[in-house]
């Protein structure tokens, strides 16, 4: 299944991730993700994924099934199969969490729950993301997903 959408930014990131595995991070500050030791210690859990765009903006982004010679890739975990991938601001925290509404820069993609490898590349200006199955859900950044866009 494919599915293309546009997401508007003003944090210049994409993420992410299912609700459940950020969960934890509702009551925090509604910009908890901003301080990068955060960042970084939720995405080496598998928790999120936060990729860094350069520049507040509208993005297009494609979920694809298979994803030909990737940038890169995050092991996330995906304990309910409900992901969101949106705006970098839709994050859980501060009590909000993405909801569908119009207020939401993003969209909920569903899969079925377990680890797997989200897979990332820009190619035209557009941003693939694909996910495959995998029994590792950890990761060991040292520095935050910067895409070139």
């Amino acid at each position: 299944m494919t599915r293309e959408f546009a997401v508007i930014t003003d944090t210049a990131t994409l993420v992410v991730f299912d609700l459940q595995a950020i969960h934890h991070r509702l009551a925090d500050t509604f910009d908890w993700w901003s301080i990068q030791s955060d960042e970084i210690l939720e995405m080496n859990e598998g928790n999120i994924a936060f990729l860094n765009l350069g520049e507040d903006g509208k993005y297009q982004v494609k979920i694809v099934e298979q994803l030909d010679a990737a940038s890169g890739g995050i092991y996330l975990k995906v304990p309910t199969g409900r992901v969101f991938v949106g705006a970098g601001e839709d994050t859980s925290g501060g009590g909000l969490e993405p909801d569908g509404s119009g207020s939401v820069q993003g969209f909920f993609h569903d899969i079925e729950a377990g680890n797997y490898l989200m897979s990332y590349k820009v190619e035209k200006g557009v941003i693939f993301l694909a996910s495959s199955p995998s029994s590792e859900s950890a990761n060991r950044f040292t520095d935050s997903i910067r895409l070139a866009i």
